[in-house]
């Protein structure tokens, strides 16, 4: 008899287990649809592979999202400082537009987003570093650049382009000049 009871426990366990497989394959052919409807795939660049998931723009608090994770803080504000005044002999450098606000960019009578007074500039680093914020930002950055010269006589002159940059929504990254 004991034989046949260990059978019973055998038979019983081997249905348990079909039916936990039919659950988790029935869940698994549920979970592929979901996967091609509403999730994009995975992917793998080299390592393990990572998930990758979208906003829906449709969202009730999308904006407030948005700002949420695009607004900059002040550590990466002081390592823009840091790679800026790393470009040589910065005296002055203002950040807005996109860098700033990246929603209301386009509203803002601003023509620039990223404005530097040097003297000296290495134009091959400057164009490294253009290059990293736009792919930092995902978009394409307007910039100025003058040197101490020209930027003391259209401030002093009241030129409506640094007129306009410094009376509109800005923050200055480096001030040496003292403006």
């Amino acid at each position: 008899m004991a034989k046949k009871h260990s059978r019973k426990k055998i038979k019983k366990n081997s249905r348990r287990k079909k039916t936990r497989r039919a659950r988790r394959s029935a869940q698994q052919s549920r979970n592929k649809k979901v996967l091609h409807t509403s999730r994009p795939p995975r992917v793998s660049t080299g390592g393990t592979p990572k998930e990758l998931y979208i906003l829906n723009p449709e969202f009730d608090f999308f904006s407030e999202l948005r700002a949420l994770v695009l607004k900059a803080s002040p550590a990466e504000k002081n390592n823009l400082a840091r790679r800026i005044s790393r470009l040589g002999g910065v005296k002055l450098a203002i950040i807005s537009g996109v860098l700033l606000n990246p929603e209301k960019a386009d509203a803002t009578a601003v023509q620039i987003d990223l404005f530097i007074v040097s003297d000296y500039v290495d134009r091959q680093r400057l164009n490294r570093f253009l290059k990293s914020l736009e792919a930092d930002v995902g978009t394409e950055i307007r910039f100025g650049l003058m040197d101490k010269q020209e930027f003391d006589y259209r401030y002093g002159m009241f030129d409506r382009f640094v007129r306009v940059l410094l009376e509109g929504p800005h923050e200055k990254i480096i001030n040496k000049l003292g403006v």
